[in-house]
């Protein structure tokens, strides 16, 4: 028997027992797949957490949890941790060792973070336009391009923040926000984020509102007039939920700005010297804490990376008891094909050649399991930036 006849008798016998052949198949794709998919995942996982960690170089938040703190300031994930005051981040500007971008993201519209900043977080970020222009008032954002293409939404048009609760007992209601500009595609969590002014988040939680003119309003809507002039007005007035250029004067703030909350501020120290002081001046404070972001995605990945070799060696275990019971199916079928294998020597096959048509067989499996599992991994390549922006 030639090695043309070898190929054509494993074909036919693979062919004949694609069932078997499938199954074997997939399940040694499975063994060379999963480790290495994982380590895939979490190496781009920890790039793009790196990335972003290492050209934010501190993080002023109340005294918690580090890494939430980390997380809402440069993903915006952790809306519910403890807050600051405005106050705090002027503190950091104040003192002439760096300079800080206060930053409020709790709310959402549409699934997608509100996060209430000032100019210099478009600048820190180096964000470019791919439409329009940064939020000059109260009421305009600037959204990133995934918000954008998912909501369909150009220059001048609105988005809406969605309320907390169904019911607002409090009386806030929903904000309407003029979209001013939309930001080119970044890969980060900014192209999910919509950004507005921080006093357009402190009017969507009810901190500032805006009425009619009092004596704009209705007879209806008036409790009396006085003698002196003042218009009294009942509780059907309706507090504005749009920040127009014709109601922006109305606009207004109980108390003082400065003690309006804030979730996290990114501070930029001035120089190596000046790091070291702001790390000092808060490492006592019992109320506030500064971390190094760098730092706390590093502690994230030495666990992850402990928990990723316990699981891979896991997988490697599998593997081996996978490929163990293909070895053991392979041996069983060339004893339960006794009488073919006893045909092809009486018509010339020697032992030589029936060796080789197991290994012909064997080797297919293996050859055609390797280059499914690396198509896939070519998937999971090509899916990953997607995935981690999505959930990162």
């Amino acid at each position: 028997m030639n090695r043309a006849g070898l190929f054509h008798l494993g074909l036919k016998y693979l062919a004949g027992n694609r069932g078997k052949t499938l199954l074997l198949v997939f399940a040694f794709t499975l063994v060379w797949l999963l480790p290495s998919a994982i380590a895939m995942l979490v190496g781009k996982v920890e790039t793009h957490l790196r990335s972003r960690a290492m050209v934010t170089p501190l993080v002023l938040g109340s005294a918690g949890s580090d890494l939430e703190l980390t997380f809402n300031a440069l993903h915006f994930t952790k809306p519910n941790i403890a807050t600051l005051t405005y106050r705090d981040a002027l503190d950091v500007s104040a003192s002439g060792l760096g300079d800080s971008i206060p930053l409020y993201a709790r709310f959402t519209a549409s699934d997608h973070r509100i996060v209430g900043t000032t100019i210099d977080y478009l600048r820190f970020r180096k964000f470019n336009y791919e439409q329009g222009r940064a939020f000059l008032r109260m009421g305009e954002c600037v959204v990133g391009s995934a918000v954008a293409t998912e909501n369909g939404i150009s220059v001048g048009d609105a988005i809406v923040s969605s309320p907390e609760t169904l019911f607002d007992l409090a009386g806030v209601y929903p904000l309407r926000m003029t979209v001013a500009g939309i930001l080119q595609p970044t890969g980060s969590p900014d192209d999910d984020a919509i950004f507005v002014d921080l006093k357009t988040t402190w009017i969507i939680e009810g901190l500032g509102h805006g009425h009619r003119n009092a004596e704009d309003t209705p007879e209806t809507e008036r409790l009396s007039t006085g003698s002196d002039g003042v218009v009294r007005l009942n509780a059907s007035v309706l507090e504005y939920n749009e920040v127009t250029p014709e109601t922006i004067d109305s606009f207004h703030f109980h108390g003082e700005q400065e003690d309006n909350p804030i979730t996290a501020a990114i501070v930029i120290p001035n120089g190596t010297k000046e790091q070291a002081l702001l790390k000092g001046r808060y490492a006592s404070s019992k109320t506030l804490e500064l971390v190094t972001p760098a730092e706390e995605i590093n502690e994230l990945f030495a666990t992850v990376f402990s928990i990723q070799k316990v699981v891979i060696w896991m997988l490697v275990l599998v593997g081996i008891a996978t490929l163990a019971l293909g070895a053991l199916t392979f041996i069983l079928s060339y004893r339960l094909r006794d009488r073919e294998f006893v045909s092809l020597r009486h018509i010339g096959a020697s032992p030589g050649m029936l060796r080789g048509l197991i290994a012909f067989e064997g080797a297919f499996v293996l050859v055609s399991s390797l280059a499914l599992s690396g198509a896939m991994l070519i998937v999971v390549d090509w899916i990953a930036p997607i995935l981690i922006q999505r959930f990162w």
